[in-house]
């Protein structure tokens, strides 16, 4: 039996889930929740084999539940289903953990497959998001502009275009307002920016918001 626990802040997706779950034998719902701050709580009253997590839940950066799930349940895996381009956002998932990504618009059957692999011990990606990562092993090809940035300016760079304050993302990422400022300075240098509104445009342009 393989163990699952829901975080998203959308009732309609856990909603959908679950319902999708209930049609196979082999997975169990064990949890759920819509607070990014309780999954590490909960997690710690079940037996969890994949956790599902949405990383655009309010209140907290997904990167940053990510690595936390990690470190504190090394053995659970964590399958990535969100809203958010894959490719913009699934490789630095990964690379922090992730052992599979799906967007929202996948087919049913799809969660139901990376699932079942993921609790194999494998990794699960689209197509597309296989060749293109095995396109990005090419020294030679051109990467996103915003692959220069560490996750926490990545994380900055989201905030800012999507109307947070100074304030807003020194509490939200427990960090000073000056340590927030050296972040937007080393973003508009790294991608070669000039102001907070080219920033914005930036981001929209790359689809790292919705």
């Amino acid at each position: 039996m393989i163990n699952i626990f829901i975080a998203d802040d959308h009732a309609l997706i856990r909603e959908g889930i679950k319902k999708l779950l209930s049609t196979v034998s082999d997975i169990k719902l064990v949890g759920e929740t819509a607070n990014p701050h309780e999954i590490s709580g909960l997690l710690k009253k079940v037996n969890c084999d994949i956790l599902i997590l949405d990383l655009s839940m309010p209140g907290k950066d997904g990167l940053d539940v990510l690595k936390e799930i990690k470190t504190f349940f090394p053995e659970t895996k964590i399958l990535i289903m969100t809203m958010l381009p894959e490719d913009q956002f699934a490789k630095r998932t990964l690379k922090a953990g992730a052992s599979g990504y799906l967007t929202k618009e996948s087919a049913p059957g799809e969660l139901i497959t990376a699932l079942r692999r993921i609790a194999s011990g494998r990794k699960y990606v689209s197509q597309n998001l296989a060749e293109k990562l095995a396109h990005d092993l090419d020294d030679t090809a051109d990467k996103p502009a915003q692959e220069l940035l560490s996750d926490r300016e990545f994380q900055v760079l989201k905030m800012i275009a999507s109307g947070k304050t100074q304030t807003d993302i020194a509490d939200e990422l427990s960090i000073s307002a000056s340590t927030v400022n050296t972040y937007r300075s080393r973003i508009l240098e790294k991608l070669d920016l000039q102001t907070t509104a080219d920033l914005i445009h930036f981001a929209y342009q790359n689809k790292l918001i919705m």
